[in-house]
């Protein structure tokens, strides 16, 4: 019998009430290693006093319902300005927001929260902007796009479970990539009109990265939502149709 038979049985065992003592001397193993087997299964189901592990909803998904809108609106940030970092025993998520937006600082941390229950997420000072910070050890089962390297380096393919969650919340992607990398200007031109030059102003809407793949996903949801958009250059779209930039008024916003 193999050593992961001997713990699964011990476990078993275990979970119907007979002592460590008594099921080291059935399974004729020391009651030292049957006490570690008993303590990372607590471990991992986060029974242990005074630790508590964050649920994950692709991990606990049978247990856990999703909250959609603020899945896809995080994976939007991510995707614009996000980056996961890998550490010895855990991983962390930052998202860089510009501090003349407080408001984008607050629903950052309250998407961050409701994706990843458990402690609250840190703020980092940064020159100009705040580092908002969350660790976890299922960062990369929520946001398999993590890995080496950056980001318009490798291939950034959504897996059939996002494209599940961006198919219900299609704006909150959309908000999350603008409110990250994007922005909403007002621009200006002049026009002759009766002999005399006057200036008109019309608002629109912009998102700039290098990853031709980021760029694919906005386009093709912004498609889907019947938004008209064209690229300014190779890694600058625009949104600057009247109708379009009402639309994007409506369910995205300027930042805040």
């Amino acid at each position: 019998m193999t050593n992961p038979d001997l713990r699964r049985q011990a476990l078993n065992l275990l979970h119907t009430g007979v002592t460590n003592a008594e099921v080291a001397r059935r399974l004729r193993v020391p009651s030292g290693t049957v006490g570690y087997w008993l303590h990372m299964e607590r471990f991992r189901h986060g029974e242990l006093p005074g630790r508590r592990l964050a649920p994950c909803f692709r991990c606990h998904g049978d247990d856990l319902e999703i909250d959609r809108g603020s899945y896809a609106y995080l994976l939007g940030l991510y995707l614009g300005d996000g980056h996961i970092a890998a550490h010895p025993r855990t991983y962390s998520i930052s998202i860089y927001c510009a501090d003349a937006w407080p408001g984008l600082i607050r629903e950052c941390a309250n998407a961050m929260s409701r994706v990843l229950p458990g402690p609250a997420p840190n703020f980092v000072p940064r020159p100009g902007c705040t580092d908002v910070k969350r660790y976890s050890q299922h960062l990369p089962c929520l946001f398999p796009q993590h890995g080496p390297g950056r980001k318009h380096e490798r291939p950034i393919v959504l897996e059939p479970w996002q494209q599940d969650i961006v198919g219900a919340e299609p704006w909150a992607l959309v908000r999350g990539l603008i409110h990250s990398d994007g922005c909403r200007i007002v621009n200006w031109t002049t026009k002759v009109v009766a002999g005399e030059r006057k200036r008109y102003e019309y608002p629109r809407y912009l998102f700039a990265n290098e990853s031709t793949d980021i760029m694919r996903i906005l386009g093709t949801t912004l498609d889907q939502l019947g938004v008209e958009w064209k690229f300014a250059r190779r890694n600058l779209l625009s949104v600057a149709r009247r109708a379009s930039v009402a639309l994007m008024d409506r369910h995205v916003g300027p930042k805040y």
